[in-house]
């Protein structure tokens, strides 16, 4: 079926206007509306009103008591407005985004060392008699890597938990750092689990991988794989 693209424009014409937009996502909400109601509500004359109604018609049907209500076109145009407005907010948030400054390497790092400390710290206190038997002389014993394994695993779950809900662990935010997705949505705990995973886990691999890609928004690897990257909020524009 061919589109007659005149139609089309004309519809985009419809709906360019900032009031019919406002005009149409009011009667979505309240489900009618009368003449009076729209003028209390947008703060336009009479006039402007009336104009602007006459151009809706096609999105806008009147009940039998001379109220205005959305026709099934309308519905339809409501929904298009809602994604594009969606769209819109998304192209802004990822134009603001190239412009937020990158946190540096080494301030990413003196996060980093904070937030295993403190884990780490964490750790001693509960596994008080592992950490007798090291201090005794059993450096290699089983009870190392145990002390390890769950620092690295209180790491992750903690970097996981503090950044899924707001970006930040303690270490980001004593360095003034955030993490964030680079498409700029909110940061999830899923995106958070995975860029942390890395982190925890694979350090080594993470860094390394990461900086032979070049990519300042992508220090490490798994930042990248998770579609995040770290921001520096005290840096002076």
């Amino acid at each position: 079926m061919v589109v007659d693209q005149n139609s089309v424009s004309k519809i985009i014409a419809v709906l360019s206007h900032p009031l019919r937009r406002e005009i149409l996502i009011l009667l979505s909400d309240r489900g009618e509306c009368s003449f009076t109601d729209l003028l209390n509500v947008l703060k336009v004359d009479t006039g402007k009103l009336s104009f602007h109604l006459r151009t809706l018609s096609v999105f806008i049907e009147q009940t039998s008591t001379g109220k205005y209500k959305l026709s099934r076109t309308g519905e339809n145009a409501v929904r298009v407005i809602n994604d594009v407005e969606s769209w819109a907010e998304v192209a802004d948030v990822n134009k603001k985004a190239t412009q937020l400054p990158l946190a540096s390497f080494g301030k990413r790092t003196i996060a980093f060392i904070v937030d295993f400390f403190l884990t780490l710290t964490i750790t001693l206190l509960f596994t008080v008699p592992q950490v007798v038997s090291i201090l005794r002389g059993n450096v290699f014993s089983p009870e190392l890597s145990m002390v390890l394994f769950i620092t690295l695993g209180l790491l992750w779950v903690y970097s996981m938990l503090l950044e899924g809900f707001n970006g930040q662990s303690l270490g980001k935010r004593l360095a003034g750092l955030k993490a964030v997705r680079t498409d700029g949505k909110k940061l999830s705990y899923d995106h958070a689990a995975i860029r942390n995973f890395g982190k925890a886990f694979l350090l080594p691999f993470d860094v390394i991988v990461g900086l032979r890609l070049k990519n300042k928004e992508f220090i490490r690897y798994f930042d990248k794989f998770a579609g995040t990257t770290v921001i520096n909020l005290r840096l002076q524009a």
